[in-house]
């Protein structure tokens, strides 16, 4: 796709809607320190936190209304940091109005959505960012140069394996919005795997084929809590996954294993940025990277680049869709 309204001036300045927890450190501080980048204003219903989070950022403007912020005429750019089931609502006011969106992972809570987004901004020819931002991560980078520059030879396969206790940050209580399918679109698993999912299509393309299996083993909240899957990409890559959330505490792992002729390599997804490489006849090698102190920095700046005509981003809605559209087959089956 291809869209005549993007900034227009020489700085994006950011109205965000919904400044939680993602906007303390892993994303909005990076939008005031990138050049030509700045936020205008911040929005959240509840008027006091709203206030609260202009004041400890240094924002002027703080609005309780995401009507009033997106129609603010200093803001040329909005960035939606709620839970996925106002995604859409959110978008088609800011495409509404003219102005680019960037919206938090994962993109909707259902892959319909996703493609009602698409249409609303491409009817208003505003481009659309989704947060991957493992896409800009110089990590997730190099395993990307790996594949490409033939290292592990021809890939053959990919595996993953998450296992999280009930008991864990990520698995914590029926409270938590991430587990309730109505706000989220499902469980741990559309909220971890969809990373996951999202990081394979950039490195390999479009998922062709995939089957999997989903089940509430424990009971403790709505969603599923493990899934199986298989999967095959356009050019042959085959892959497998298996995430369990009500894994013993001593027993949880997480990580990807992309396998060549002539080796693999292993990552985690969320946890340390080193990488395992292993080639057949040589030593083993890990690889040490370091995660920047705000997490999306990398792709905010590629974003704001995009926009003013001066670079490109990686993530867009129309790759984020396809990954809603594996995790919606996945879970309908």
């Amino acid at each position: 796709m291809t869209y005549s309204k993007k900034i227009k001036d020489q700085e994006v300045r950011w109205g965000i809607i919904g400044v939680g927890d993602v906007c303390e450190k892993k994303s909005a501080p990076a939008m005031k320190i990138i050049p030509h980048s700045s936020i205008e204003a911040v929005m959240r219903r509840d008027k006091e936190k709203a206030a609260d989070y202009a004041h400890r950022h240094q924002i002027d403007k703080w609005y309780d209304n995401a009507e009033k912020l997106v129609q603010d005429p200093q803001v040329n750019a909005i960035y939606i940091a709620t839970p996925p089931s106002s995604h859409l609502q959110y978008t088609v006011m800011a495409a509404a109005a003219g102005k680019p969106v960037y919206v938090e992972k994962p993109m909707a809570i259902s892959h319909d959505e996703c493609l009602r987004m698409l249409q609303a901004c491409e009817q208003s020819s505003v481009p659309l960012y989704v947060a991957y931002y493992r896409r800009a991560l110089p990590n997730f980078l190099k395993v990307k140069e790996l594949v490409l520059n033939g290292v592990l030879g021809e890939i053959r396969c990919v595996e993953i394996r998450l296992f999280k206790s009930s008991e864990s940050d990520t698995a914590a209580g029926s409270e938590n919005w991430r587990v309730n399918p109505v706000i989220s679109g499902g469980g741990h698993f559309v909220d971890l795997a969809s990373h996951q999912f999202d990081f394979l299509d950039f490195l390999f393309g479009p998922v062709e084929k995939v089957s999997g299996y989903a089940c509430n083993q424990a009971d403790l909240y709505p969603a599923e809590d493990i899934v199986s899957a298989s999967f095959q990409f356009g050019n042959g890559v085959i892959g497998q996954g298996i995430w369990c959330f009500t894994a013993p505490p001593d027993g949880e792992i997480e990580e990807m294993t992309i396998t060549g002729s002539k080796g693999r390599v292993t990552f985690a997804c969320f946890g340390s940025p080193n990488l395992k490489l292993e080639i057949s006849g040589k030593p083993v090698e890990e690889l040490q990277f370091d995660y920047p102190f705000h997490i999306q920095q990398p792709l905010i700046q590629s974003i704001v680049a995009d926009l003013l005509g001066t670079g490109e981003a990686p993530s867009t809605g129309v790759s984020a869709a396809r990954t809603n559209l594996i995790m919606d087959e996945i879970l309908r089956s």
